[in-house]
């Protein structure tokens, strides 16, 4: 789904992930499930561009629908992977990754999720985030430490754009912008949900869900409002 001239959605069986383009060269926000390689291949041909015109892989956070093709991708051309410190190890595959504290509507869901999410295989982390870095695309990327869905998440603002990548930090479902599920840490995560309604993003982009083209602050501020 191309959303603009620069951002393209890749949806997959489970999640999504971004290209952002500057030019000819690309950044790769999430990767999704295990195998998603080829298709993260297609996407970037039809931009009229190579893998190797991938920069860097961002994972906005340490779950397998989210971090899955890291590897696969890296292993192309050896396009730098970017997580947070708290996640580094878990991306590397020698930490378990932290365990969700759950509302009893969510444990349904979750358990008939889990079993589509194949495990990520362990992937090199080149660069540990730990937020407030500015990444060399998009006019200056802005790294927001956005911790409750993992301790680790991160969401990632380019003021120039207006536009946001929230990974699972939030989502949008049958249209209505809300917090993400599966929190490790739910008040950290309503925090986290304030933070980026204070950024001001016109574009929205989940990691579940539609993303806002257009309104994303209004809607995010909306979000917090209903919580509240």
């Amino acid at each position: 789904m191309r959303i603009s001239e620069r951002l393209t959605m890749l949806t997959f069986p489970i999640g999504q992930g971004y290209l952002w383009r500057d030019g000819s060269s690309l950044t790769l926000i999430d990767t999704g499930i295990a195998g998603s390689g080829k298709q993260i291949a297609q996407a970037v041909a039809e931009l009229g561009l190579d893998p190797a015109d991938i920069e860097r892989v961002i994972v906005t956070h340490a779950h397998n629908d989210h971090m899955g093709s890291a590897a696969e991708v890296r292993g192309w051309h050896g396009a730098p992977v970017l997580a947070h410190r708290a996640e580094a190890d878990v991306v590397r595959g020698i930490a378990p990754p932290g365990i969700p504290v759950m509302a009893d509507w969510e444990v349904e869901i979750f358990a008939a999720t889990l079993p589509n999410v194949p495990p990520a295989p362990p992937c090199p982390v080149d660069v540990e985030l730990v937020g407030g870095e500015v990444l060399d695309f998009g006019g200056g990327a802005h790294v927001v430490p956005v911790p409750g869905h993992t301790d680790g998440s991160v969401a990632v603002f380019l003021p120039a754009h207006g536009v946001l990548f929230t990974g699972d930090t939030i989502a949008s479902h049958e249209g209505q912008t809300i917090l993400g599920v599966f929190n490790t840490d739910p008040e950290r995560a309503v925090a986290s949900l304030r933070v980026q309604a204070d950024l001001g993003a016109g574009t929205v982009c989940f990691g579940h869900g539609e993303p806002l083209v257009t309104g994303g602050a209004s809607a995010l501020r909306a979000a917090v409002s209903r919580l509240e």
